[in-house]
């Protein structure tokens, strides 16, 4: 058998990467998304792309994403082998220099259809081989113009707050209870719930929409209830982030930060909002199915 050479592509052979046929079940090739790079107007950074191969032949693929600004990988979410070569699937992700989350899309309700139950879980075992482990399986919503718009609750009030720290604060809270299991491996990391509260920040700083649209959420008789943040990442408008501090639990709150959001983004011009839930956190996804945001795709996250 021809010797296995791993390694990253280079801007004059980035196309290499599209050689191999794309699964038309799973991942980004499959609900739309091409792979094109940098070097070509695209997305991909050729250095952040690596690929597996004996002789000329791609058997393996993987692509690291990053946003325009960023200086390294966000997340892997392209990941490809050929029949029989998960083996060399995993190796590429074990010789590649970066510990990203592995993000694979699948449709929903992939575990009915077996070729994409098939294809699912060939990918996370050979992401298993090479040392990530299962993380959490999320809903990923889309709301359009043909879905219901929810109308507002009138039950809290909406205010921007400017200072980073009362916001911070806000995070610590609705991160100190939590069913997301991102924040809950961010607590459990060295930094704690403070980390997992700055990251959150983080991510709202690093979406391209204004800060100006942070909105906390307020009671009648002025206590803080929560947070919604409606943005813009890189792919279009979406649910930035909706959490709701533990002592006003159990109002359904939610469900009206997660409606503000969306008429909020309507309002700035939005032709689709998405959103996503762990689907462990039967609250927010119960919150989005009642606001009429159908279940698009379901993604699977290994760290």
């Amino acid at each position: 058998m021809t010797d296995l050479v791993i390694r990253a592509l280079t801007p004059s052979d980035a196309a290499l990467f599209t050689t191999f046929q794309d699964s038309p079940f799973v991942g980004r090739a499959a609900f739309g998304h091409r792979y094109t790079s940098t070097a070509d107007g695209g997305e991909y950074r050729p250095d952040w792309s690596w690929v597996a191969l004996r002789g000329d032949t791609v058997i393996a693929r993987a692509a690291w994403w990053g946003g325009p600004g960023d200086t390294e990988p966000v997340v892997l979410n392209w990941f490809d082998f050929a029949d029989g070569e998960a083996e060399a699937g995993a190796e590429l992700l074990r010789r590649a220099p970066f510990d990203k989350e592995y993000e694979l899309i699948a449709p929903a309700g992939w575990r009915d259809d077996p070729a994409a139950r098939a294809a699912v879980e060939e990918r996370v075992a050979a992401a298993t081989a090479a040392g990530m482990k299962p993380l959490v399986e999320r809903y990923r919503y889309r709301w359009t113009p043909g879905c219901p718009l929810p109308e507002r609750t009138g039950r809290l009030t909406y205010r921007p707050e400017p200072d980073d720290e009362v916001i911070l604060d806000v995070l610590r809270r609705v991160h100190s209870s939590t069913l997301d299991a991102h924040a809950r491996k961010a607590i459990e990391g060295p930094g704690g719930l403070e980390a997992a509260a700055r990251e959150e920040l983080e991510f709202f700083h690093w979406c391209p929409s204004p800060r100006e649209w942070w909105r906390l959420a307020y009671t009648p008789d002025g206590e803080v209830a929560g947070i919604q943040v409606p943005a813009h990442n890189p792919s279009g408008p979406c649910v930035g982030f909706i959490g709701v501090v533990p002592e006003a639990r159990g109002h359904g709150y939610g469900y009206d930060l997660l409606v503000e959001c969306t008429r909020f983004l309507v309002e700035q011009g939005a032709e689709f909002v998405a959103g996503a839930t762990d689907q462990g956190n039967a609250p927010m996804a119960a919150a989005f199915a009642r606001a009429g945001y159908p279940v698009i795709q379901e993604w699977v996250h290994l760290a």
